[in-house]
Formats: structure tokens, sequence, C-alpha cells
């Protein structure tokens, strides 16, 4: 079922062309999709070393293209200071025969989504995660600050959507709970230091496990600079209460913070549920599980 009214169809036999046409070198590799939760790239496995990400809203717009060119030099950069694996670029493909825009290659790592059944100690898996967040904070900003767009801003700028968010979820859960947790976050007192490193979408199938230990941080395609608190929502994505508050306390985290971190990760949560309720059951039992732990 499609996610997206605008999403395209991207087929084993439309990769194997363009990988053909534009990266002879590996043309002789088998091209095999992959499951995927994601909502926003088509993913392929091109032999054993390489996967393929094909944007789903695939357009001609060099914005897109910038969008790509710029995820993979912060893999580079990310790759350099923190502990655990990121994806490693390896090319940057073009618009080509049945696909309309650019597309990305990044060396495969191997690894399960980090759902909790999949985690073998939560208060091990929060700590291993706050030291790459630690890293992310810690890699020089060089003065910028939050772009203007997307995460990491003011969180009241997002309270139109949640309200809206909120209607459409009536009957979905506890909206109207939701809904005084979300005044007391947006409320919150604002970020007013240096804005700093954030990945800004460490979502469970962002984070990949081998052995029950966190092993990899990927999609990088949110990364950029902002309020610390938007990577404080793995928190209430992931954890219990024990190990959220490990979370908290590894990363020394304030009551200011704390709430905002708990607004981002209803801002998420909430526009999720009613998007993804029909096309996409785990995208919408996720945001469930997060919206049920930013009430307690």
């Amino acid at each position: 079922m499609r996610m997206h009214a605008d999403q395209v169809d991207v087929s084993v036999d439309m990769v194997t062309a363009l990988v053909a046409e534009q990266f002879p070198r590996w043309r002789e590799l088998p091209v095999r999709p992959l499951s995927s939760t994601g909502t926003v790239n088509a993913l392929f496995r091109l032999g054993t070393e390489i996967v393929l990400r094909f944007p789903l809203r695939p357009c001609a717009d060099p914005e897109l293209r910038a969008e790509l060119r710029r995820e993979q030099e912060y893999a580079v950069l990310l790759g350099a200071h923190l502990p655990v694996a990121v994806p490693e670029p390896l090319g940057l493909g073009e618009p080509g025969e049945g696909y309309a825009g650019p597309w990305s290659a990044y060396r495969f790592i191997p690894g399960e989504t980090a759902e909790p059944d999949r985690i073998g100690d939560l208060d091990v898996f929060a700590r291993d995660l706050a030291e790459v967040v630690a890293a992310l904070r810690r890699i020089d900003a060089g003065g910028r600050s939050w772009a203007g767009s997307g995460r990491g801003g003011p969180l009241a700028d997002h309270d139109a959507g949640v309200r809206a968010a909120l209607a459409a979820s009536a009957g979905l859960t506890d909206t109207a709970r939701l809904a005084t947790v979300w005044d007391r976050c947006r409320e919150a007192p604002r970020h007013d230091r240096a804005d700093v490193w954030i990945h800004a979408d460490l979502m469970p199938g962002n984070l990949l496990v081998r052995d029950g230990r966190l092993v990899a941080v990927i999609d990088l395609g949110t990364v950029g600079v902002g309020d610390p608190a938007v990577d404080l929502v793995p928190a209430w994505h992931l954890f219990d209460a024990g190990s959220r508050q490990t979370y908290r306390q590894a990363l020394g985290v304030d009551d200011s913070t704390w709430e905002r971190g708990r607004g981002w990760a209803l801002v998420q949560a909430i526009n999720a549920l009613p998007y993804y309720v029909e096309t996409n059951p785990v995208m919408a039992d996720t945001a469930r599980r997060t919206l049920r732990a930013v009430l307690d």
C-alpha cells in the first residue's frame, strides 16, 4: 500500500538499468529489494556490500540533489567522530530512464533495526546511545545555528501542526491528555545556548543492533545543527521508565531540555500516527508506543 499519494514505484529492473548505465563497474552485481518500514526511500541491496537509496518522491529539483550530497558529506563528518558505524557514501546517482531524480549508494551495514525485543539490555543500550549523542554534540559546529526549517528550532513553531494531528487522531490515542502534555512542553524555556550537531531522527529504524548492542546510526538526511533536545526522542521511542532515566543521566539533561525532548517526541509521533495508521503499521505502532511513554 502506498504511503504517499505522490510516491513512485521503483522496480528491480529500473534499478538494474540505472546502475549499469551510471556505474558500469557494478553492472554485474545482483540487485534485490530490501524490506523496509522507512517512509522516505526505497532500498535495494547491490551485491553484498552496497545499499542503494531511491527517494520515493523523486524530482529534478537541484535542491534534492543538494540534500543527498549534504547527507553524504555529513556521513563522512560523523564517521570520523562517532563511536559506532555510520553509512559510508559510495556514489551519487542521477535521474535516468523511468526515474526522475537523484539517488545514492552507501556501503551496506549489517544489523537489525532497534526494536525493543532486539535489544539485550535497555540500560546498556541507553548508555551506548548517549555516548553517540554526546560525541555528536562535541563536533565543532563552527558557529552555525539552526537552518530555519525542520527539527531543531523553536518547539512552539510546531503548535499548529500538532493541534491538527491531535484532531486527526481522535479515537487513535488519548488526545486530551496529550494536548495537556503538549501545552506544558511547548511552554518549556527555549534553548538559549549554542546550537549543536543533531541527528534529529533517532527512530528505532535508524538505529542498528547486532547481538543486542548498538552498532550503527543510519539515515542521515535530517542531520544538522539545532536544539540538543531533539536527540532525546529515543527516550520515549525505545526506553522504559528506568532506561529512560539512564539515558537522561548519561547526557546530564536539565528539566527544561528534558521537557522539550518530550515535546519533540510528541511532535514526531502524533504527526506519524494518523498519516501512517493504514499504510505503515510498524510506524504507527512506534508512534503509539511513543505517545504512551510521553504520557508517563
